[in-house]
Parts: structure tokens; sequence; C-alpha cells
């Protein structure tokens, strides 16, 4: 069996009516999975994360951009976090059965079918990208949906499918295959955006920072205080408590404490286990010890058998 996992971010984080009719095209269908979704107003964002065999699911991740790009308008869209498309960015993960090139295959057929039928440019991203400029997401993001309009006459950023026009309201989108992503938001104790953005600047790898960390400033309004909103690309070459205390001490320098983190989207269990053996300094800890992933594999061992 092939199972694929995707985590597409929607510019919607407000109107929890429009966010709900575009996952309801993932309910109820055969082979597809939602795991998770999630809401942020701040960054008026949201992301779902899903699974599934490859063909439905890159036919529900089509019909979420279409039923984003009639429910979003771009014109009217304000948040913290940058965007540039209604449908933001589509990765594809392989997770079982399935290798990177296949996601890569499959990034590009569903990157075809977006610009050809609904008339939204694309670009190819991460290990699905077609020039090494455009590997980076956050470097094809630059300039956001109001900038796009005359990036994209710019040869170098002609997109890889669909028209050379930015759709007037749903933008530009992103797709590609990746490894796993964890998205991991640290909280300031202050509302000086300028802190978190040094922080930021000191973490993430552009600018001297960790490897595998992607970091930039977010102002939360609605909570009075600042975050430091990263993607870490790879958790086991740059683990997320590592980070997290690279962060409480660079933050301690302005008298300014952690006042906490989240996790947006599912994260993979190692990386839970990772921090947790750092902070309880446990000895000759291995994830066989863990009750439930334990239980996952001997059922998933079982599941195989009855397919056999």
């Amino acid at each position: 069996m092939k199972i694929v996992e995707s985590v597409p971010n929607f510019s919607e984080g407000r109107r929890e009516e429009v966010v709900k009719e575009i996952i309801s095209q993932a309910e109820g269908v055969k082979g597809v999975w939602i795991l998770d979704w999630s809401m942020d107003i701040d960054h008026n964002r949201s992301v779902v994360t899903l699974v599934g065999s490859p063909e439905p699911l890159l036919d529900v991740l089509f019909k979420m951009t279409k039923k984003a790009a009639e429910l979003i308008d771009l014109r009217n869209h304000r948040g913290e976090h940058p965007r540039m498309g209604a449908t933001d960015v589509i990765p594809l993960v392989p997770v079982m059965g399935t290798n990177m090139p296949e996601c890569v295959d499959l990034s590009k057929k569903l990157a075809k079918r977006i610009g050809e039928e609904l008339k939204i440019p694309v670009y190819l991203y991460e290990k699905s990208a077609t020039n090494p400029h455009r590997e980076n997401l956050s470097e094809i993001r630059k300039g956001e949906f109001e900038g796009f309009f005359e990036k994209i006459k710019d040869p170098s950023w002609k997109p890889d499918f669909g028209p050379e026009n930015v759709h007037p309201t749903a933008g530009v989108v992103a797709v590609g295959a990746r490894e796993y992503l964890i998205a991991f938001n640290v909280n300031l104790g202050t509302d000086k955006i300028e802190i978190a953005e040094k922080i930021a600047k000191a973490v993430r790898y552009i600018s001297g920072g960790y490897r595998y960390v992607k970091a930039i400033a977010v102002d939360l309004k609605e909570k009075g205080i600042v975050q430091v909103s990263m993607n870490m690309t790879n958790y086991r070459k740059s683990p997320l408590y590592r980070v997290l205390e690279t962060i409480r001490r660079e933050a301690a320098r302005y008298g300014v404490p952690v006042v906490g983190t989240e996790i947006i989207g599912m994260v993979p269990m190692q990386a839970l286990i990772d921090t947790a053996q750092f902070y309880l300094q446990l000895d000759d800890f291995s994830p066989s010890r863990v009750i439930e992933g334990c239980v996952l594999e001997i059922l998933a061992k079982e599941g195989a058998k009855l397919s056999e």
C-alpha cells in the first residue's frame, strides 16, 4: 500500500466557515484521511494535514485548491504570515511504500492540473524544483501576492505550469515534494517585534543560524506578544530542543522570557522522544519503550499479514 502525506496551507485563518468548506472537499473520500487541521487568527492562515493513496489524494488536493480559489480573495487578505496564494503551498511527503522520486512525479502531475484547469500559476519547489533558485519556498514567496504581478514578468520567474499572469484573486501556488517538516513556534513575553526579529535572525540558517531552520518574527497582536515562527526542515540534524534553548538564551539577553511554544499540524514521534530524552536526561532510552509506538507497530504488522 502506498501512502503519501500532504500539508496544504491556505490563506484564511479568521473565517471558520470558509476553512471548513475547503476541508469538506476531503471528507468521506475513500483512501484519504484528514489527520489534523488548525487556524490562526494573527497569521490568517490554516494548515491541514492529510494522508492517502496517491491518486485520490491528488484529486482531493486539486478540489481543495479549487474551492480555496472560489472562496478566498487575496486582495482583501491581511495577516502576519507571508503568502502568495489562496492555496499558498502544497507539499507532498513520502510516508509508506513510496519514495521521493515518486512524490516529485506526483507533484508535477498535480501542478500541471492546477495550472491548466484552474488557470493559477504554479511553481515547483524543494525536491521538485526545476531551478536551484526555486528550491527554497521563501525565495519563491518573496514579494508576496502584491509583488508577484511585477515579479512574474521576470523570465527567471516564469511559472512551471499555468498562465504567465498572476490569478487576480487566488495569486500563485507552490507545489513540491519534500521531507518531513515541523512547524514550530516560540512565543516571547514581550510585544517588541524587533526582539523577535533579532532572535529569528540568530537561529535561521540564511543569516548564520542552524542549517535546517527557517525563521521569521511574527507580531501576535491578539495576544499582545511576539513570536519566532519556524519551519524545521530536518529535526534530526537541527533538533527542536537545541533551537529552543538557543532562543531561550538569546531572549535572556534582552530580559525576555519564553512564555510558550506550539507545533502546527503533525509531528514525527521521534522528534518528541528526542526532546524528552534531552530534558529528562534519560539514559539508555529508545522508541521501543513507548507503549503507543509498540501498539501501532503490532497493528501495522497484523494489518500487513491480513492484506497478504
